[in-house]
């Protein structure tokens, strides 16, 4: 067979694989934004807390399953308690203020601040991980707060616990995502996943006598559906990430403002107005920037971005998602000098 003939069928099937990446990678922001979706209609009866502690209380049995299929006989004793320890109150915070914004907030108006993770994860990779961030990069994040405040128009529009909320949940997310990257490879999944949920089923247990309201089987169901839709998610995205480049996957998260803004429409009879979308244009740019120059080569020595991009970490995260972005960057890194030729 003529070398051009094989060549011409590689790239199909590259094209094909990465086609099928990203529409998986699009499937999995939209079970995602249907979990938000769904907090949300709980959040106007029932507290953040305690819709928290059941999400998590349901997700043991899957989670369990998981880390029985480990066959190695290890303790659960961390190996670094001090970061696993930053790491795991990141997540309880950040996933409680999630809750609590997507309950209080328009899913749009959320979503535009909860995008500026990675800008964050950006700044923090400075003084955890000693990355060289370039003056590029650095436009970029500046960029990306111009749009927050765009967002936020404080001075001309009503600021209240659920913006606050939302900003703390996007560092708690970058700085979970960041310790993850710090200690991600000497500690073990195990631990990355059973101390946070533990924390927050022990936090949101002690908490939850104070704020219980029985809850119908119905609306039972409903956090069962919490649980399954985040962990199918997952799911897909460690898929996405082994079928396609992680640069091209990851911007498929800003998809959710669509969905968002579909779901707040039908559902919560809600309407953003143009300003939010322009922040939120704004956000996205900078953040889908700020990818694009990691993915590049050169700009990054240890990638925080785009070894971090697990959503948001209420339930503990997935460390092997980052995992395989990592191998997945040095796949497309080993190729670049043989396509250049």
């Amino acid at each position: 067979m003529p070398e051009a003939t094989v060549t011409s069928e590689n790239h199909q099937q590259v094209r094909s694989t990465t086609l099928r990446g990203v529409l998986t990678g699009l499937l999995a922001f939209a079970l995602y934004a249907s979990h938000d979706a769904a907090i949300k209609s709980l959040g106007s009866t029932y507290s953040p807390f305690q819709i928290v502690f059941f999400v998590v209380l349901l997700s043991f049995p899957m989670v369990t399953l998981m880390l029985v299929s480990d066959t190695k006989a290890e303790n659960l004793r961390p190996r670094d308690p001090l970061w696993a320890g930053v790491r795991t109150a990141a997540v309880v915070i950040g996933g409680f203020c999630a809750f609590y914004a997507f309950a209080v907030l328009p899913l749009a108006e959320t979503y535009a601040i909860l995008f500026a993770s990675p800008l964050i994860i950006t700044v923090l990779s400075v003084p955890l991980l000693g990355e060289v961030v370039r003056v590029h990069r650095w436009l970029a994040v500046l960029a990306g707060l111009i749009g927050v405040l765009v967002v936020l128009r404080p001075g001309s529009a009503e600021l209240g616990l659920g913006h606050l909320a939302a900003l703390v949940s996007a560092f708690g997310s970058a700085l979970a995502a960041v310790v993850m990257r710090k200690i991600g490879a000497r500690e073990r999944r195990e631990v990355l996943l059973l101390y946070p949920l533990l924390a927050n089923f022990g936090v949101m247990l002690c908490i939850l006598p104070f704020v219980y309201v029985p809850m119908p089987l119905a609306d039972l169901g409903l956090v069962l559906l919490i649980a399954l839709l985040a962990v199918t998610a997952m799911s897909l995205m460690i898929r996405a990430y082994t079928l396609a480049d992680a640069a091209i996957v990851a911007p498929m998260q800003y998809s959710q403002i669509l969905w968002a803004t579909l779901f707040g429409w039908l559902f919560f009879a809600e309407t953003s107005d143009l300003t939010t979308f322009i922040g939120a244009g704004i956000i996205i740019a900078s953040g889908g920037y700020i990818v694009l120059r990691e993915a590049g080569g050169g700009t990054s020595e240890h990638l925080p971005v785009l070894n971090n991009l697990s959503r948001r970490p209420e339930m503990g995260g997935m460390p092997r998602l980052s995992l395989i972005a990592r191998k997945t960057v040095a796949s497309v890194r080993e190729q670049l000098p043989r396509q250049r030729h």
